[in-house]
């Protein structure tokens, strides 16, 4: 055991020698809550299909241009695909040019035949990826204190629960480190399990075809927030035909309604996926993560 958990070590630091774009499997021993299946991993076009081992992509910034935080970043793809290049790297690569360190997660894709409760599957992978950026931030040169979650899509919904049910931990943690982001980014996401808000594909991957209205309630992040739900920045067009804009603004409600810091940018027309169509629509969002003392300027 000791073995394994050494060469884990190991590999964090070379991949800190190398100064990014290190992939590092997320968990040093078994993947909990899994199966085994004869499902294979399958990469197409940056769509990842059939995760069964989830990792971790570093992107440090520059030698003299690192800022302090840390991003773990989550891909959307309804839950059954993960839009690893278009939306994970290529965003990645950007917080990185900006001082930023980023990590892509690659989170298992809800699936009955590979997990023994696929509902939780994703949200282990994101509360193991915080753990680790958190428990190595000294190696990596991150503030842990400033450390947060970022989706789009459905993994909008992943980051949202991350950020909402944080204080029950579905992983082994033994050195109670702190599961909860420091700030929350949410894109063109999925917030909401209830029938007239939600995704329904995104909802039948995750839930099943009938969950209880306890599961949806669960699940149903807006109903989640508290007091103690990290600030959030949310961006969406109006036109989304794919998720509803009013799961970003519903999400915005109730954290202002809790006095959490909260930040909404709705584009008049874009889309589902409109940071495809609109190069400059992280300039806002980099103003913010500098208004809220996140972001320091170099």
């Amino acid at each position: 055991m000791n073995i394994i958990k050494n060469l884990f070590v190991l590999t964090l630091v070379i991949s800190l020698e190398l100064n990014a774009q290190e992939i590092i499997n997320l968990y040093p021993e078994a993947v909990p809550n899994s199966k085994q299946t004869g499902l294979k991993e399958t990469s197409t076009s940056g769509l990842i299909r059939y995760v069964t081992t989830p990792t971790l992509e570093i992107f440090l910034p520059e030698k003299g241009k690192a800022a302090g935080p840390a991003i773990v970043i989550c891909p959307g793809g309804g839950y059954s695909v993960i839009v690893y290049q278009g939306e994970g790297v290529t965003t990645a690569k950007e917080f990185a040019k900006n001082g930023i360190a980023a990590f892509v997660l690659k989170y298992r894709i809800p699936d009955d035949s590979t997990m023994l409760d696929k509902k939780i599957g994703p949200l282990q992978d994101a509360q193991q990826a915080i753990k680790i950026v958190r428990e190595h931030a000294e190696q990596w040169g991150i503030d842990k204190n400033r450390i947060g979650i970022m989706g789009f899509s459905a993994g909008g919904h992943l980051a949202s629960t991350a950020a909402t049910h944080f204080k029950k931990s579905l992983i082994k943690n033994d050195n109670n480190t702190n599961l909860r982001p420091d700030f929350q980014i949410l894109v063109y996401p999925v917030i909401s399990m209830q029938d007239n808000l939600t995704h329904p594909d995104s909802r039948t991957q995750l839930l099943g075809r009938n969950p209880s209205k306890d599961i949806i309630d669960l699940f149903s992040n807006e109903m989640q927030v508290d007091k103690d739900t990290p600030p959030a920045y949310l961006t969406h067009a109006g036109d989304d035909k794919l998720v509803d804009v009013d799961n970003s603004i519903f999400y915005f409600e109730k954290l202002r309604h809790y006095s959490i810091p909260a930040e909404l940018h709705i584009y008049q027309k874009g889309g589902h996926g409109f940071v495809f169509r609109h190069p400059g629509w992280m300039d806002p969002l980099f103003k913010w993560l500098k208004d809220l003392k996140i972001k320091k300027d170099n």
